[in-house]
């Protein structure tokens, strides 16, 4: 394609154009679940009620605590963590070369949450009760997400070190994740083996990945560090697009490969350590929505994360909405409701890349 007298061709503005459309359309479909996922559960509050407590005007004192104390946090918590996953995927797909890359594929998630049960049972951040509604409370936020990260650090370096190798192929990759995932799920249920029954109670129940759980003091941490994050990863799209074209390409183009490649898991493992430490694990979503996203505009990181990030939540508010009603009044752990979605579409992956 040529750029002729410093003009656009209407081709590619027509390009650009039908991508930025798909994203706007998705940020609209985002903001109706998003009042869906506040006005729907064992209780309705209609829509038009939902608006009115958002904006501040009279409801009745019921509909002001199901929405501004109950089901604000709790969507706001789906929205923000399905971002964080989302890109933590994206990035993790593009930074590896590796298309079945995912926090989850990769165990990091579940090094995530063994390091927040070492935080949470042997040092003591947090307090452990028998009810399944806050069978964790969080005390020491940042201990727990430390530990958290530095578990998931453990699991990144061996899987970049093993993306290193000559001839690693991305089957390779996700093989030794499964190898991670396999050890740190091991290790937490080592660590409940020599807990007692309230405290393997509460343990058994954090580990269902849940946005239920998310209170204000946690959200704001959540968003605090999730979306400086996010942003990096965006101010670093034309990079990203650059690796995907080879590292010597990217290289010639003046991208620090390797220094790229290393912050870039350093930070996509943050955004899983945030995540798993307050809500549990959450699987399949940063492997289904880059997916879908590339499905729709294709492999530039310009649209590819923005739409991402946008799925990622709003496949987690449409999860955590679901989750409430089809048992209702039970609630589902939003986390069963993901894997039924994602556990499919990984194997169809599979089989599409044995195809190829």
């Amino acid at each position: 394609m040529h750029f002729g007298e410093g003009r656009i061709p209407e081709a590619y503005l027509a390009h650009v154009g039908r991508k930025r459309l798909m994203v706007c359309l998705a940020c609209v479909l985002l903001a109706a679940l998003f009042v869906a996922s506040v006005s729907l559960g064992p209780v309705n509050v209609p829509p038009l009620d939902v608006l009115a407590a958002f904006l501040g005007q009279a409801v009745s004192p019921r509909d002001q605590i199901i929405v501004m104390s109950i089901r604000l946090p709790q969507s706001l918590a789906a929205a923000i963590s399905g971002m964080a996953l989302a890109a933590a995927g994206a990035a993790m797909q593009s930074i590896l070369r590796n298309p079945l890359g995912s926090p989850f594929t990769l165990g990091i998630s579940h090094a995530a949450a063994f390091g927040a049960a070492f935080s949470v049972i042997i040092l003591g951040s947090g307090l452990m009760t028998s009810s399944q509604e806050g069978a964790v409370t969080i005390l020491n936020p940042y201990l727990t997400t430390a530990m958290a990260f530095a578990f998931c650090l453990v699991a990144a370096l061996i899987v970049v070190a093993v993306s290193r190798l000559r001839g690693a192929s991305p089957e390779v990759m996700v093989l030794t994740g499964v190898a991670m995932g396999a050890l740190f799920t091991a290790g937490t249920m080592f660590l409940q083996y020599f807990a007692d029954d309230r405290q393997l109670a509460a343990m058994v129940f954090w580990t269902f990945g849940d946005v239920a759980r998310a209170k204000w003091n946690t959200l704001t941490f959540m968003a605090v560090v999730s979306l400086p994050v996010i942003g990096f990863f965006y101010l670093n799209r034309l990079n990203l697009n650059a690796i995907d074209a080879g590292d010597e390409t990217a290289r010639g183009l003046g991208v620090r490969v390797e220094r790229l490649r290393l912050v870039g898991m350093l930070l996509a493992s943050l955004l899983t350590a945030t995540v798993v430490a307050f809500l549990g694990v959450i699987g399949f979503v940063g492997l289904v929505c880059p997916h879908l996203a590339r499905w729709f505009v294709g492999d530039d990181h310009r649209f590819l994360l923005p739409l991402s990030c946008v799925l990622g939540a709003a496949l987690l508010l449409a999860s955590d909405t679901a989750a409430r009603l089809v048992i209702a009044p039970s609630v589902l752990p939003v986390s069963v409701l993901t894997a039924f979605l994602g556990a499919p579409t990984f194997i169809a992956l599979l089989l599409g890349r044995r195809k190829k």
